[in-house]
């Protein structure tokens, strides 16, 4: 299960690059390495982000996450882990321990594959949007991230690639936008861990190189989709009328002989093309 929590920090690290938030992984939170899964610290600088995923959109300047994936449980015992965790965090982030960082600098996430019904039937579960509910857990609320719930939609790709859906995780791995440049390890890893779950995946290696690939072309400009191809390479592929397209006549028409001619040009183009060179021998003479 280890390996299912660091590609989720993974893709969350991957998701706040550049951005005014940094996540650390595995926070140690005491000398027994009681270790916090992710932690989403806002930083002085950075970029916005234009929309966060589902259940995000909330964040503060500190920002505990528990995940549990496809075969874990979401449960009452791991919400009292969070909200410990909760309270070691706050009195090692905070400048003196009577001095303590307001409640408000803090928000508790829990994300989760799917449902957590056994919990839903003794607690109430508060419905924000759909996939997203929040519960009030000791002196904190607890925002719960539902990712086989949440829609289809390109904001929530990164959630797709881990909500053990098929269909999502296809979904995820065509749209979503990586900021590192090696991600591919990322992501078959993640696709190989599906295949251990025994999740029938029938988007393979391949495909997601396939749409990878589409996604970069679909952001370059024609110039830079052009950049370093051969004038042949080019044209490769493209008819004759579509290479003609927009040259004068005279430029379609120089080298070609009389059946070529009367082949490829309208008889308007060809008659027009003929007085316009009988005025120039008339002007010559």
């Amino acid at each position: 299960m280890l390996e299912w929590h660091r590609l989720f920090g993974l893709g969350l690290t991957d998701y706040f690059i550049d951005s005014a938030f940094r996540v650390e992984l595995e926070k140690d939170l005491s000398q027994q390495q009681q270790r916090l899964d992710v932690v989403i610290i806002e930083q002085a600088s950075g970029g916005s982000i234009p929309e966060l995923p589902d259940g995000l959109e909330n964040l503060s300047r500190h920002n505990l996450v528990t995940y549990k994936s496809l075969r874990q449980p979401l449960d009452a015992w791991a919400l009292d882990e969070l909200a410990g965790h909760y309270v070691n965090y706050r009195k090692q982030s905070s400048p003196l321990p009577e001095a303590l960082l307001p409640v408000e600098d803090f928000r508790l996430y829990a994300v989760c594959t799917r449902m957590p019904r056994k919990l839903a039937r003794t607690v109430a579960l508060e419905r924000i949007q759909k996939g997203v509910y929040e519960i009030p857990w000791g002196g904190q609320r607890i925002r719960i991230i539902v990712l086989s719930q949440v829609p289809k939609v390109k904001r929530n790709a990164l959630w797709h690639l881990f909500s053990g859906v098929a269909e999502k995780f296809q979904y995820g791995a065509s749209h979503y936008r990586w900021r590192r440049k090696n991600h591919s390890k990322l992501i078959n890893k993640l696709y190989q861990r599906y295949r251990v779950e025994a999740i029938a995946m029938p988007y393979t290696w391949d495909d997601f190189e396939r749409d990878n690939k589409r996604e970069v072309l679909e952001q370059l400009t024609p110039q830079e989709r052009l950049k370093g191809l051969s004038i042949e390479a080019r044209l490769k592929g493209l008819p004759v009328e579509a290479r003609l397209k927009g040259l004068p006549v005279e430029a379609r028409l120089k080298g070609l002989p009389v059946e070529a001619l009367l082949k490829r040009l309208p008889a308007a183009e060809i008659e027009a093309y003929l007085k316009k060179l009988h005025k120039r021998k008339r002007k010559s003479h």
